[in-house]
């Protein structure tokens, strides 16, 4: 039983990919207002394994989003400010390499961007509405993924006979077109190993609020430069998450499941919240100039 005062907190943070509006059953739905404009959509909250889960559509409810208008700060804000220090960020790929095919989970170290137009800091200067102004703040994203939310997400797969492929680099395009054949080639050239087009600036947005983030990639094609004939289309990469997402549902529930509670080994945070990885000190004690929610 969750009592009122909880209800509308969580510390794990679910941002869904294409076609994964169904997470949890019994929600509680919570609208946030950011500085930075409205989220996606509600924050839906409830309850997975005795944790606190809040999930947000990544492209709204109705996938009228395309990946380029998302408005990731006040995703990664509005997470934050019900209390969310860990985040799951699945998302639909496209394989680079012909083994990985259809059906391929991957869980990236590392990251590539390759977008143009979205804004990717909360320190660019500008006035909050509040009047408080961002400091320039420099934080690293050498390494962009959580460690220890690598580590519960390949224990999850794994626990359900779903052998995830350890590590490998993301590259994110702009969207909403898929790339061309030559474009394809050259990130696969570059040792890339999939390709999508979410997942930045989310990385780097959650380290700048000292989040963990850790991302999931389910491969629904393969590229358009890693097959022949007509490349990818927008009906198969649906038709394919669609074929997976119970699957994915059930390696998200172990996953939350498995990440370390307050208090736990893995788990200190500049609000007590228990974590010891890199991302809870990722500003390094430096004032932003803003107050974090």
């Amino acid at each position: 039983m969750v009592n009122q005062a909880n209800a509308t907190r969580a510390g794990i943070g679910v941002i869904g990919g294409s076609g994964f509006y169904s997470f949890l059953d019994d929600v509680t739905e919570v609208r946030i207002d950011t500085p930075y404009g409205p989220p996606s959509d509600s924050l839906f909250l409830g309850e997975i394994a005795g944790r606190r889960v809040a999930f947000l559509p990544r492209h709204g409810r109705g996938h009228h989003l395309p990946p380029h208008r998302i408005n990731y700060r006040a995703n990664l804000w509005a997470l934050r400010s019900v209390g969310v220090r860990q985040v799951l960020g699945p998302c639909a790929v496209g394989g680079l390499r012909p083994e990985y095919g259809p059906g391929t989970l991957l869980v990236p170290d590392q990251l590539v961007d390759r977008t143009r137009s979205r804004a990717q800091t909360y320190f660019d200067g500008e006035p909050l509405p509040d009047g408080s102004v961002p400091h320039v703040v420099h934080v690293s994203l050498a390494d962009p993924y959580c460690p220890v939310g690598r580590d519960a997400a390949l224990a999850a797969a794994r626990g359900r006979g779903w052998q995830p492929v350890d590590g490998g680099t993301l590259v994110v395009i702009e969207g909403p077109r898929f790339s061309t054949r030559a474009e394809s080639r050259w990130y696969a050239a570059q040792g890339w190993s999939v390709v999508g087009m979410t997942g930045h600036p989310e990385a780097a947005l959650a380290r700048e609020l000292e989040l963990c983030y850790t991302s999931l990639n389910l491969v629904t094609d393969l590229d358009a430069g890693a097959e022949s004939g007509e490349g990818v289309s927008h009906d198969e990469v649906l038709r394919v998450f669609a074929a997976n997402v119970d699957r994915l549902r059930g390696v998200l529930f172990d996953a939350v499941a498995g990440l370390p509670e307050p208090g736990e080994e893995g788990a200190g945070g500049e609000d007590g919240d228990g974590r010891t990885c890199p991302c809870a000190g990722a500003l390094g004690g430096m004032d932003p100039g803003v107050r974090l929610p």
